[in-house]
C-alpha cells in the first residue's frame, strides 16, 4: 500500500522522570491510502480544545507513553474537506466541506470510547495537513448554512458533546419533577464551551440559565447571548482543597466565606427556588462541594469530563436525601452529531466565534495562549488549510 507524506504539528513522549510539559513540534508523518470505507480529508479550520491542553500538560498521564507511541498528532474538532473517498463510500465526495460528528472508537451501541487525536490509539489528529478517517466519522455541512466554516470547527466538539449531555440531564430532571411543578427550570453552569452550549440549549427550552465566569469579556459575552452572567470573582476562594481544608485554619475561613458568599447569590438569582434545578460542571474537584450545595433536592448534576481534578467525592446519605441525579456523559453517537446539527441549522443554536483566528505557523502560540488563560472566547480557532 502506497503511503501519503505530510506535514503536521506533534508531541512526543516524554521521559518518564520529571518528563516537563510537551512541546509541539513541525514534522513530517506518513499515513496509508484510503480503504474502501475511509475517506481522505485536508482540515480547514480546527478548535482547540481542553484534552489537547492535558496532553501538552501531560495531566493526567502522558498521553503517547498511554498509547505506546514516540508522537502523536493532537485535535479532535474541525471541518474538513474531502480529497478522496474510498469505493464503498456513499455519503460525501470530493470537494464536501463536512464536520466531524465521531471523533473517536465507539463500541457496538455507538458509544464514544476513546478519542481521536488524544487516547485513540493510532489516529491521527486535525493538526495534520491530510488525515485518513471513516466515513462515519463526518457529516456534509449544509448548504448555504446560517453558520461559518469557523463556527462549525467550533461545533463538531463542543455543540455535539453539549447535546447528547443536556438531552439525558432534562429528560432525567423530568423523570423526577413534572412541568407543573417547574415549568421553567434553574439551570447553571461554570464557564466553558459546553457549558455555554447546554445553556444556550436551555434557554431554547424556555430554561432560566445561568453562567459563572470570572473574565469581564466572558461575562459580556454571556450576556449578549441571554444567559445570567455570574461573576466568580466576590467568591474566588471557592476551590476546595481537602489537605488545606483539614489543616489550614486560615483557609478554612476563607473557603468558609466563599460558600456563603456564593450560596447567598444562588438564593438570590434562584428568587430561594430551593437551588439550581440542573447544575453542569465541567470543571471537577475543586468546585464539585459548591455545585452539590447549590443544586435542589431532585436536582440534576452534569458533566462530560473533567477540567480541574478528575476523583470526586461526596456522602452518599445526603445525595441520597437530596435525590440528586448524576449525568456522565462522553462526546456524542454519531445519531445525536447528526441531530444537533439539523437543529442548530433550524434554530440558530450555534456557537459565537469571534475575529481571531490563529494561522497554521500560530499553533505553538495559541497553546500557549490557552495555558496562560490569555483568550476570551470559549471557541479558539486555528487554520490549517485555506478554504
Amino acid at each position: 500500500m502506497s503511503k501519503i507524506e505530510t506535514s503536521a504539528w506533534v508531541i512526543h513522549k516524554g521521559p518518564i522522570k520529571d518528563p516537563g510539559p510537551a512541546e509541539l513540534r513541525l514534522e513530517t508523518i506518513t499515513i496509508d491510502e484510503v480503504t474502501d470505507d475511509e475517506v481522505l480529508v485536508e482540515p480547514i479550520y480546527g478548535c482547540w480544545e481542553g484534552n489537547m491542553a492535558h496532553a501538552l500538560e501531560r495531566s493526567p498521564v502522558d498521553i503517547c507513553r498511554q498509547r505506546g507511541e514516540d508522537r502523536i498528532v493532537l485535535g479532535n474538532a474541525a471541518v474538513v474537506r474531502i480529497l478522496k473517498t474510498g469505493s464503498n463510500v456513499k455519503s460525501v465526495r470530493e470537494g464536501d466541506l463536512c464536520a466531524l460528528v465521531c471523533i473517536g472508537t465507539e463500541d457496538r451501541w455507538g458509544n464514544m470510547i476513546k478519542v481521536l487525536g488524544y487516547d485513540a490509539v493510532g489516529s491521527v489528529g486535525m493538526m495534520a495537513k491530510r488525515v485518513k478517517l471513516l466515513e462515519r466519522q463526518v457529516a456534509r455541512l449544509p448548504v448555504d448554512s446560517r453558520f461559518s466554516p469557523q463556527q462549525w470547527a467550533a461545533f463538531t466538539v463542543r455543540y455535539t458533546t453539549a447535546w447528547a449531555n443536556w438531552k439525558l440531564a432534562w429528560d432525567s430532571y423530568r423523570l423526577q419533577v413534572g412541568e407543573d411543578e417547574s415549568p421553567a427550570p434553574h439551570v447553571w453552569g461554570w464557564g466553558g464551551g459546553v457549558a455555554f452550549g447546554e445553556l444556550a440549549l436551555a434557554k431554547l427550552g424556555g430554561c432560566r440559565v445561568a453562567m459563572l465566569a470570572s473574565k469581564d469579556e466572558r461575562l459580556k459575552l454571556i450576556r449578549e447571548h441571554g444567559i445570567e452572567p455570574i461573576d466568580r470573582r466576590p467568591f474566588g476562594d471557592l476551590a476546595f482543597d481537602e489537605e488545606r481544608f483539614a489543616g489550614d485554619r486560615a483557609y478554612k475561613r476563607a473557603y468558609a466565606r466563599a460558600v456563603g458568599a456564593f450560596m447567598k447569590k444562588v438564593r438570590e438569582v434562584t428568587n430561594d427556588d430551593g437551588g439550581v434545578a440542573i447544575f453542569i460542571d465541567n470543571i471537577g474537584q475543586p468546585v464539585f462541594r459548591a455545585t452539590v450545595k447549590a443544586t435542589r433536592i431532585q436536582g440534576v448534576i452534569a458533566t462530560v469530563g473533567w477540567k480541574e481534578g478528575m476523583i470526586l467525592t461526596f456522602n452518599r446519605a445526603v445525595e441520597c436525601m437530596s435525590r440528586h441525579t448524576y449525568v456522565h456523559t462522553h462526546g456524542c453517537r454519531r445519531s445525536e452529531g447528526i441531530a444537533s446539527m439539523h437543529f442548530a441549522e433550524e434554530s440558530g443554536w450555534g456557537p459565537p466565534v469571534d475575529d481571531r483566528v490563529y494561522g497554521w505557523e500560530e499553533i505553538p502560540q495559541l497553546a500557549e495562549d490557552f495555558q496562560a488563560d490569555r483568550i476570551a472566547s470559549y471557541f479558539p480557532i486555528f487554520e490549517i488549510n485555506p478554504l
